[in-house]
């Protein structure tokens, strides 16, 4: 037997087995890599390549920038940035009907623009608006929804650590990519929004105004702004040319740390554990980048991308079916995978077939990131999904069945964001982003 086809073969069915055997998706990917590099060129040699190319995966300027960003994630969720959030997005949506769970979905957006981390923008907004919406009548299923199916916009607006991931594996630019996401996230919040809406038009008991006065107001606005300007010093310097992605981040951790200390909402005694907690998140991110590495070599030996890609031309020729069908298989796929390894996995396989029919690489990213976000609110593995509902202190079967209404619009949203490239090219075109 081929030894290419032996190696796909190795790859494929021991990645599958070990998953059906719960072994966590990192030590599936690798060790069956590695099994399959040496059922072909030996034990020995295949120690050396899987250690070279694991070290030649994460030997990255650019992929710097995810420790520094998660760090600066968890300092966050440390230093009493949710709650001045939370507060600007009540006076920001306080007036629609339904204001509480809009405030949810408002914040949701603006906590995972500062963090780009969706579990932690679910954990800390969710554990602060939840009982406040108990008290005010709602359905606790449904408050949960509202939490989990707006928590991953976050992962489109940037900076966004999904996206990074995209860039390192697609060779596109991460400050392209960070503009490019701004309106399909965006489109993400107003999509919970209109639910949300549909679902108090009926109950005119939620459909409690909360009277601000401008002062105060004005005042709630104020206190954000430090939180916001981070928002505004992390993009703005990169787009600017004052430094890269990978400095941004660490300013971004420097800025937070700041914010922490003079909020009083962190101590020099909390550093260690802040930091234990971003090293364990970052670790695992790693590994999985290590490990995919070797993946990739394994499957290119193997031609497993170049049979996927002819399979699915030999079926259509039309762009449209194809993304269609890219489509239904990341949903697929993101059920039962962390959109990481999705990316590292599945980007060098279908973005050879996406560009040979015209499509922008920045937008297929745009487009998958959106795809996958969906993953984590959905069952078996959907983390978001099982945080939020641990959050509410409910079990995730009567959530899930209120999270389907939003399943239903963000699918229909996903498909605008598809098939309309402008919502993701529009901004980088307008600053100048794009190659000529």
């Amino acid at each position: 037997m081929d030894a290419a086809l032996i190696a796909g073969i190795v790859l494929v069915l021991g990645i599958a087995v070990l998953l059906l055997l719960r072994v966590p998706i990192a030590i599936a990917v690798g060790f069956s890599a590695f099994v399959a590099v040496a059922a072909v060129i030996g034990m020995e040699k295949a120690s050396f390549v899987a250690a070279q190319r694991m070290f030649t995966g994460i030997n990255s300027f650019a992929l710097l920038a995810i420790p520094f960003f998660i760090l600066a994630g968890v300092l966050m969720n440390n230093g009493g940035i949710a709650g001045r959030l939370i507060d600007a997005a009540k006076v920001l949506v306080g007036r629609m009907p339904g204001s509480l769970a809009q405030t949810n979905v408002v914040a949701n957006a603006l906590f995972g623009s500062v963090s780009g981390a969706a579990v932690a923008s679910a954990a800390a907004v969710g554990g602060v608006i939840g009982p406040r919406q108990a008290k005010e009548g709602y359905d606790k299923n449904f408050s949960a929804a509202v939490n989990i199916a707006s928590a991953p916009s976050g992962m489109l607006i940037p900076p966004s650590n999904t996206l990074i991931v995209y860039s390192l594996v697609s060779s596109t630019s991460i400050a392209t990519l960070f503009v490019a996401g701004y309106i399909p996230g965006i489109l993400w919040a107003l999509a919970c929004m209109l639910i949300v809406f549909l679902y108090v038009r009926k109950r005119k008991e939620l459909n409690n105004y909360q009277q601000v006065t401008l002062p105060v107001a004005l005042l709630t606005l104020w206190r954000a702004v430090p939180s916001i300007l981070m928002i505004v010093i992390v993009i703005g310097g990169i787009l600017a040319g004052i430094f890269t992605p990978t400095e941004s981040a660490v300013i971004a951790v420097v800025y937070c740390l700041i914010l922490g200390f003079a909020y009083r909402a962190i101590k020099v005694r909390d550093l260690p554990r802040i930091v234990l907690d971003a090293t364990v998140t970052t670790s695992i991110v790693m590994l999985l980048v290590g490990v995919s590495t070797i993946m990739a070599w394994v499957m290119a030996f193997s031609g497993i991308p170049a049979a996927i890609s002819n399979g699915l031309l030999g079926l259509t020729d039309s762009p449209t079916i194809i993304l269609i069908l890219i489509m239904v298989i990341l949903l697929i796929v993101g059920t039962f995978m962390d959109p990481t390894p999705a990316i590292l996995i599945f980007v060098p396989i279908f973005l050879p077939i996406v560009t040979e029919f015209g499509v922008d690489p920045i937008h297929f990213g745009i487009m998958v990131t959106f795809n996958l976000c969906l993953g984590t609110i959905t069952p078996p593995v959907g983390n978001v999904l099982f945080v939020g509902a641990k959050v509410a202190g409910l079990r995730a079967e009567p959530v899930i069945k209120a999270l389907v209404p939003f399943f239903i619009a963000l699918i229909a949203m996903l498909f605008v964001v598809a098939f309309v490239p402008q919502l993701s090219m529009w901004l980088p075109e307008l600053l100048g982003l794009l190659a000529p």
